[in-house]
């Protein structure tokens, strides 16, 4: 039931948008990762802080969500935003954590281009979650939807070629088969992710449109 005569607290739009800043971080640094494979170590423990530090804002969001009577958005949309947002870095941490434990000798083509996708798409996010604290301007998150659900269909494409390529002409021996297809899908599924989130914020447009 709402209670539109209570003030509501806004503090969720704030941690949502500190979340997805970090995301952004993360992604970079996983694609600076990708990019110049050097100081592997302090490139994946930057990014494991960004992972700490996103788990340290989910719990927030919950605790305050707990706390809070009348929420600005619906309850179940908080806590949807919130662990799709979490899932979104939980698969950067582990594809750049896999990376360092597989000890991969270089980087491919295919993985720079997911981690790209990564950056693409956490920036829309990113974009999309700060219009939320303007109930004004909700029809906007639209857009970064699309493109969103864009970045996701590209990521999809990209993995099919890169799996393709694991098995072309006995380029790869078993081993690097079984690690990049390992990391290829964590990749892909950051992206899956994204469209997670984009699909949370397209049905708070619907509801409140």
């Amino acid at each position: 039931m709402r209670f539109p005569f209570l003030p509501r607290e806004e503090k969720f739009y704030d941690l949502f948008e500190k979340h997805a800043a970090t995301t952004v971080m993360a992604a970079k640094e996983l694609q600076s990762l990708l990019d110049n494979w050097e100081g592997v170590e302090g490139k994946v423990a930057r990014i494991r802080e960004y992972e700490h530090l996103c788990d340290t804002l989910t719990h927030q969001v919950m605790d305050n969500l707990h706390r809070t009577f009348v929420t600005p958005i619906d309850r179940e949309d908080i806590a949807a935003i919130a662990e799709r947002l979490d899932d979104i870095m939980d698969f950067i941490e582990a594809a750049a954590v896999t990376m360092q434990i597989y000890k991969i000798s270089a980087p491919t083509v295919r993985a720079r281009e997911l981690a790209d996708v990564i950056v693409r798409s956490t920036q829309e996010v990113e974009k999309a979650i700060s219009i939320l604290k303007h109930p004004n301007e909700l029809k906007s998150i639209l857009k970064h939807g699309v493109e969103i659900n864009r970045l996701e269909n590209e990521a999809d494409v990209v993995l099919l070629h890169a799996l393709a390529e694991l098995f072309d002409d006995g380029k790869y021996d078993v081993m690097e088969i079984i690690k990049w297809r390992e990391i290829y899908e964590q990749l892909e599924t950051a992206t899956d992710r994204c469209e997670d989130v984009a699909n949370v914020l397209e049905g708070i447009v619907v509801k409140n449109g």
